[in-house]
């Protein structure tokens, strides 16, 4: 690993809060020593066998910062590993060894409905999956996480979700950090929510129904406190809201830029600056930070824009998680004798992005993300234009090779959107020009009173698979925010 132990010692940080709070104090090497040193998921590489092996798994797992729980994982006892594929088929293979029923959904795979891992692709315990996955799309950062309907949200908090990388071998040429774990970083960003005593817990109270479940500690790659270390050079961030509900507002504590080179779906054209990444749930970005100036520095996020005032009820769950202040996601520590591969920012990416507001659209839809009371005072009606998700109910028929235009629009509350098996671009926000990190290709957008997309149908779904589209707010979705439709 080069010398990566950076002199922190193996100590678990002693005292971090439920949040460790950010009050503009600034951050050096010093403040860090005895933190621990963040660790990355295993990285499965397929490049050369073309197939990887995934085994749903149950655990009890050590957060750290005296934080523990009852979890589950793929491959181990909480999340799973990266997955790196290439254009190709990949041959997976998903075992169960739950005793309740898991799916792999590949959220940011261009892939048929028969592939997609959605709910009609349910595993039985004991039972397995082996599908063939064609990979023809554009490198980007995805992830696949369990996709039960009505268990969808506690399946993910308990850990049954990982993440994906898809690369063309190009990053070299494109001058990109590519070194995996050095200056290449996978962070699965999450919140959890701890007892006194330490030990991880789910509510399915009312306010978590209806806002969606946030938690009260925030974790990366599943630690508490962790610190990453980084070479003095550029590096790249591929940044995971792997949350339930949590909407993290990113930017660094010194208010050094980042520069925003790929979305959900792909590299952008050209990097953009940018001192604000806003990540809602199912949502990834990859960003470059560079550390040559630097002897440390903490990524940190403002407050979900849904608590507080702006919204429902005044939010309530801010006086239950804490954060009505800006918060510490994660902090960096720069390791000098670490090598320095890339010491500038590239200025092309030559991402494809063609401009689909020049495409004939095929149709217009509406949709409305919808929110009331039902089901006693402790329960939530959730739909998409006043219905709730049926299993049997096809929303939705889309034809091959089309581009259709969604006008996506949600009250009370923003709602991440994301659907299956699609890209499609974001024409406006509120009527105004889309923000940086909802430009190029996307799966999921934030949807914060209205947006308009452009869809396009690249994979076939049959009746008997078709692809979902849903609310990222897990709550959300298992309640009854989803639909689906098939392409043919």
């Amino acid at each position: 690993m080069k010398r990566r132990s950076f002199l922190l010692g193996s100590a678990a940080l002693a005292a971090v809060g439920a949040y460790a709070l950010y009050r503009g104090q600034g951050i050096d090497a010093a403040s860090l020593s005895g933190r621990p040193q963040l660790k990355f998921p295993t990285l499965m590489d397929t490049s050369i066998s073309g197939r990887f092996k995934l085994k749903a798994m149950a655990g009890k797992t050590d957060f750290g910062g005296g934080r523990s729980g009852v979890t589950a994982g793929f491959n181990q006892s909480h999340l799973g590993p990266v997955v790196k594929m290439r254009p190709g088929t990949v041959q997976a293979s998903v075992e169960n060894q739950l005793e309740m029923p898991v799916s792999s959904h590949w959220h940011g795979l261009v892939v048929p409905g028969e592939f997609d891992g959605g709910p009609h692709q349910a595993i039985a315990s004991g039972d397995s999956w082996q599908p063939e996955l064609p990979i023809n799309q554009a490198p980007c950062t995805a992830w696949y996480h369990t996709h039960i309907h009505g268990a969808t949200a506690t399946g993910v908090y308990a850990g049954l979700a990982g993440g994906i990388i898809v690369s063309d071998g190009r990053d070299d040429e494109r001058g990109l950090p590519s070194t995996y774990g050095e200056d290449d970083l996978f962070l699965i960003l999450q919140d959890k929510r701890f007892s006194a005593d330490g030990q991880m817990i789910y509510s399915r109270d009312m306010m978590s129904q209806m806002h969606g479940f946030t938690g009260d500690t925030v974790l990366v790659n599943g630690q508490v406190g962790s610190v990453a270390i980084v070479p003095k050079s550029v590096v790249r961030l591929r940044l995971l809201n792997g949350s339930n509900a949590r909407i993290f507002r990113l930017s660094f504590d010194d208010g050094q830029p980042m520069h925003l080179v790929a979305t959900d779906g792909g590299y952008l054209p050209e990097p953009k600056p940018i001192d604000q990444l806003q990540l809602s749930p199912g949502e990834r970005a990859e960003v470059l930070v560079d550390f040559s100036n630097s002897e440390a520095a903490m990524l940190v996020s403002a407050p979900d824009p849904n608590a507080g005032m702006g919204g429902m009820m005044g939010r309530m769950q801010n006086a239950i998680s804490g954060l009505g202040l800006p918060f510490e996601v994660v902090a960096f520590a720069i390791d000098d004798r670490l090598d320095k591969r890339i010491n500038k920012v590239p200025a092309k990416l030559g991402g494809d992005v063609p401009n689909l507001r020049n495409s004939a659209f095929v149709q217009e839809r509406r949709l409305s993300l919808d929110m009331g009371m039902g089901g006693g005072m402790m329960g939530s009606a959730m739909a998409i234009n006043g219905r709730a998700f049926e299993e049997k109910t096809i929303n939705l028929r889309a034809n091959l090779g089309t581009v259709e235009k969604w006008t996506v629009s949600a009250s009370m509350l923003a709602h991440p959107f994301h659907i299956h098996g699609v890209s499609f671009q974001v024409l406006s926000e509120n009527g105004n020009a889309s923000r940086p990190e909802n430009q190029g290709w996307k799966d999921t957008v934030l949807v914060n009173q209205e947006v308009e997309l452009l869809v396009r149908f690249d994979q076939l779904a049959a009746d008997s698979a078709p692809f979902m589209y849903h609310c990222h707010i897990l709550e959300h979705e298992d309640a009854g925010m989803m639909g689906q439709f098939v392409v043919g």
